[in-house]
């Protein structure tokens, strides 16, 4: 049974992978994962877009980690590991016929399909493997989990890692609540997997610290029956944790000190609150809200929030059956004393640090293992002690297919949470749930407004997100054109080009230097002002191009959603 919920989390993870653009946090991958970086974009210069994308995001440089943990040390703000091993995993991959999208996203989707596994083991050692199972399924059809599953990034290997460090600590709570002494083995596999995820997610450290507070909150509660050298073994776990870390801390402090790790935004009242919900709600059912028409969205919120209390009414019911228990109370409150403890950690960064980490729902990753499995246990126990629970096999056609699900817990607690799993993961699929904020497919769209006609795209920046932002939309815009040529249309593969522009004043973009006219396609040609929060009536009317050409505004092209961008029609001069 356990083999048939890994393959439905690896179904629903990579099943249309690459359907998707890669967006602005996914181009800096791939820039790493290709041995490039930020800094290897060309600037200040209008290129043609093959060129752009040949250069940076086709073929692989030949680089080692050293340079990579170099490379982050240095231009990006987030931890090495995961970045070595997509670097190495696509070097792998290489010469098949994949799509960057899917050579990328595949490592991730695999850590998923494993932190389902984790989880599973996570509610075995800490309760039964009926529990396990359930985990592992909720993980498994998780609208959250799948999201994280098809990015690019580096969140699923930390999911995978804060679920192993749980399975460690419950292993210790019933080591300490067995009055055994400490096992070397256990502790000193606590302290890898912890340092580990140091490596890989600055939020890691968040679980870490959950987990030590969790530790002494247990340890004080048997303070009277601890076994010998627990309160050593504690110790020198959090020595050793802080030693490993150590060679980087130094590059954290910087990273956290940069200019770039200051984009959070300062919290608004008690917005945080219902962004923190919102996000819990995430992690069992999303439905189509988002860009939709409030005929729509308004009964789809409702549905979510109908659902999201039902599921959070039945796990109280089986979490207060579970604290009932003397074999299920310590493990229950282990794990909920975790999950509190890094909400706790969140609004203390919210509230006295000025930083709203609810903005980002990826961000809750944190605590993501321990709800899957409590949610997990709870809704079996729930379940269980329905009085809708079957007894006996149900006589129906398909029930040597549900009958085991079912008799896991009641079918309502189990089989509709799973249904609504995979519902959204069909809307998550379908691009209609975790929309981006700057959708790199919309936006170019826009700019391929009449693929037989030569582009030429500008974009104004002012750090290297907003150059990041620029190649997701390059790259989409030449993954747009290239599939036309291969379906037939026929075209130059230098008819777009693409350039990024530093300037004080936006309003100075507006009049490129383009200094070197003969690179570009003889009109007509569409040309494209990118300026992020331009107003409409910003834009002047006419651009000259050399001596030769002009450019009007096109008064109905105009995009002020996601990043503004302006259609302006070049011709020669009459």
């Amino acid at each position: 049974m356990l083999a048939g919920v890994v393959v439905l989390a690896a179904i629903l993870r990579f099943w249309h992978l690459d359907s998707k653009a890669l967006w602005l946090d996914e181009i800096i991958s791939a820039l790493i994962a290709l041995g490039h970086s930020l800094e290897d974009v060309p600037l200040e210069t209008i290129l043609p877009l093959s060129t752009l994308i040949q250069q940076l995001l086709t073929e692989q440089v030949p680089i080692s980690c050293p340079n990579i943990v170099q490379t982050m040390a240095t231009q990006d703000t987030h931890p090495p590991l995961f970045f070595c091993l997509m670097y190495q995993w696509v070097r792998w991959l290489n010469p098949l016929e994949l799509s960057l999208a899917w050579k990328l996203r595949s490592l991730p989707a695999l850590f998923g399909v494993a932190g389902v596994l984790a989880v599973y083991f996570l509610n075995r050692v800490a309760f039964s493997p009926r529990a396990g199972l359930l985990g592992a399924v909720l993980m498994a059809v998780s609208p959250f989990g799948i999201y994280l599953s098809q990015e690019a990034r580096h969140y699923t290997l930390a999911v995978l890692l804060i679920s192993l460090a749980l399975v460690a600590l419950i292993k210790i709570q019933q080591n300490l609540y067995s009055q055994q002494p400490p096992r070397i083995g256990v502790w000193l596999f606590w302290v890898i997997t912890n340092s580990i995820g140091w490596y890989i997610h600055y939020f890691f450290i968040l679980a870490t610290v959950a987990q030590v507070l969790t530790l002494i909150v247990l340890m004080y509660q048997q303070r009277q029956f601890l076994a010998r050298y627990s309160w050593l073994a504690f110790s020198l776990s959090i020595v050793g944790i802080a030693l490993l870390y150590l060679p980087w801390f130094p590059v954290m402090i910087d990273h956290f000190t940069s200019p770039e790790a200051g984009w959070l935004p300062p919290p608004q009242n008690i917005v945080p609150l219902f962004q923190a919900l919102v996000a819990g709600i995430l992690m069992v059912i999303v439905l189509p809200v988002e860009g939709q028409p409030l005929a729509i969205a308004l009964p789809m919120i409702l549905l979510m929030l109908g659902f999201a209390g039902w599921i959070a009414f039945t796990s109280w019911r089986g979490i207060k059956q579970l604290w009932q228990h003397p074999k299920t109370q310590p493990p229950t409150f282990t794990l909920l004393c975790f999950t509190l403890c890094v909400v706790g950690e969140f609004f203390v960064i919210i509230y006295l640090l000025g930083k709203d980490l609810s903005v980002a729902p990826r961000y809750h990753f944190v605590y993501y293992p321990a709800v899957c499995a409590l949610l997990g246990v709870s809704l079996g126990e729930a379940g269980r002690h329905s009085p809708q629970n079957p007894q006996s096999e149900p006589k129906l056609p398909l029930a040597h297919l549900t009958h085991k699900f079912i008799a896991l817990g009641s079918s309502k607690t189990i089989l509709l949470p799973i249904f609504v799993g995979i519902l959204s993961w069909v809307f998550i699929t379908s691009n209609l749930a975790f929309q981006k904020t700057y959708p790199p497919d919309k936006v170019a769209q826009n700019l391929n407004l009449e693929p037989a006609k030569p582009v030429v795209v500008v974009m104004e920046y002012t750090n290297s997100q907003q150059v990041a932002t620029g190649l997701s939309f390059a790259f989409a815009l030449d993954q747009l054109r290239t599939t036309a040529e291969k379906e037939g249309s026929s075209r130059d593969s230098a008819t777009a080009y693409f350039a990024f522009f530093d300037r004080q004043s936006r309003y100075q973009l507006l009049q490129p230097p383009l200094s070197a006219p003969s690179t570009l396609p003889s009109p007509p040609f569409n040309f494209w002002t990118v300026i992020r929060q331009m107003k409409r009536q910003c834009y002047v009317k006419e651009i000259a191009i050399a001596s030769s050409t002009l450019c009007t505004l096109d008064p109905i092209e105009n995009h002020p959603e996601y990043v503004s961008h302006q259609l302006y029609r070049c011709q020669l001069r009459p």
